[in-house]
């Protein structure tokens, strides 16, 4: 596929400490080694050995450094690999760059190493994508999620089906060859409708799993709604540790939802401060009201927060508030010297930011609900789509063998299943859903 060699900066853009640039391609080692001045030439080193030495280009010293040598095909890329680790010098990275491309490199594009590592086999296109998703992570749920994919976790388990499928596939194709011997029947209708029970159930457990994976890679949504007044700016300001929502003591000052993440015991949260609810005249107010409605439709979590000292219950304006988890918390009991917390009643003082009773419930109820140790979690929404119709295409299976349809039309069927899941992997895909997949790396990796 590429017959060019590239290089990048692999490293985060800025000066620091250390600079890794890496090359790859079938001329990456003999065009490092005309830069490279060490014990010995490069041309001549193993894989996997790493060497000191000099940057310089005719007579002008620019660093000492190290160079690891990999060889193809044992490398990321499957090609031969050469990282140069340099001083962070933003002078330094630029005009080693520079240097590269002066003696035959190319600027590489964004994700073009995963891409030559997925175009020459080293991973299929689940891993690739969850090696963006491990540069992203925000949180170790997510870190452990992406981990897991890319050690090839759905893939396994998305070849096992394929494998399956595709035997019976290719027997129902095998009777169509012989379409004149109608008593011919190479694929057993009853164990094909065992295959298909029992991969139905293995696609809806993936695709009902992708609320989970949402949740861990974009935040587990949490929203706090009360009424006006009741502290739940500042609520949200004593979780961030940072005055992100403005406080005031007039009613109505929050108008719109306002959104930030947080990261608590290991998993990430979006806690989104919403306009207190009461019934006003004010249609700017209203507007924020109704949006505040339609947040606590989105979250999974709701901390309903009731002021200890005027309790106002605005429950009953949330639609299908038994589908969410609801914490009730009073909020301002410092001032209220008599009140009893129970299992049920929790008392805080968003104002002290004594709110630990908060966060530690949060964290047990999202490491119970987040909980995938013991199954495989879709988390990418190309995934799930995929997923989605590879589901369909099962059912129309499930149909027609119940309808006895012809062969011709199960096979039909029967592909459509194997394209939606080969789509996921890579197996089968286009140039322009690459391109749109690896245009959203970083570059340099």
């Amino acid at each position: 596929m590429y017959n060019n060699t590239v290089c990048a900066i692999s490293t985060p853009y800025g000066s620091g400490g250390i600079a890794v640039i890496r090359v790859s391609g079938e001329r990456s080692i003999m065009i490092v080694d005309q830069l490279f001045h060490g014990r010995k030439p490069l041309t001549e080193a193993k894989a996997y050995t790493v060497h000191y030495g000099e940057i310089t280009r005719d007579n002008e010293v620019l660093d000492q450094v190290l160079v690891s040598v990999f060889r193809a095909p044992h490398s990321f890329t499957g090609e031969d690999i050469v990282e140069i680790a340099c001083h962070g010098s933003l002078y330094i990275q630029q005009t080693l760059l520079q240097w590269l491309v002066d003696a035959g490199c190319q600027l590489a594009k964004a994700g073009e190493f995963t891409q030559r590592a997925f175009l020459n086999g080293k991973m299929d296109l689940t891993e690739a994508e969850a090696v963006a998703d491990l540069i992203a992570a925000q949180s170790k749920a997510e870190k452990d999620l992406a981990l897991t994919q890319l050690r090839g976790g759905i893939s396994q388990e998305l070849a096992k089906l394929r494998e399956r499928l595709l035997t019976f596939t290719s027997l129902v194709e095998l009777e169509l060859d012989f379409a004149d011997h109608e008593e011919l029947e190479f694929a057993d209708r009853s164990q094909l409708e065992e295959l298909a029970d029992e991969i139905d159930q293995k696609i809806s457990n993936l695709t009902n799993s992708f609320k989970t994976g949402n949740a861990i890679k974009n935040g587990l949504p949490v929203a706090i709604i009360g009424a006006p007044n009741v502290g739940k700016s500042t609520l949200l300001n004593a979780l961030l540790g940072e005055e992100r929502a403005i406080v005031s003591d007039i009613q109505g000052t929050t108008r719109d939802t306002i959104e930030d993440t947080l990261v608590l015991g290991g998993m990430l949260f979006r806690f989104i401060d919403t306009a207190g609810m009461r019934q006003t005249e004010d249609t700017i107010e209203n507007m924020g009201i109704e949006r505040s409605r339609q947040a606590a439709q989105r979250a999974t979590i709701i901390i309903h927060l009731i002021d200890a000292t005027h309790p106002v219950d605005i429950l009953g304006e949330i639609d299908n508030i038994d589908e969410k988890l609801v914490l009730t918390v009073y909020n301002k009991v410092d001032l209220m010297p008599s009140f009893s917390q129970t299992d049920d009643v929790v008392g805080i003082s968003a104002k002290l930011g004594n709110i630990e009773v908060i966060t530690d419930q949060l964290v047990a109820y999202a490491s119970e609900q987040l909980n995938t140790h013991n199954a495989i979690t879709i988390s990418n929404t190309r995934h799930y789509e995929s997923l989605s119709k590879a589901l369909d295409a099962i059912h129309r299976v499930k149909d027609g063998l119940q309808m006895q349809i012809s062969g011709e039309f199960l096979s039909m069927d029967l592909q459509d299943c194997l394209t939606a899941l080969g789509e996921i992997t890579g197996h089968i895909t286009s140039q322009e859903v690459l391109n749109n997949i690896f245009s959203k790396f970083c570059i340099g990796k």
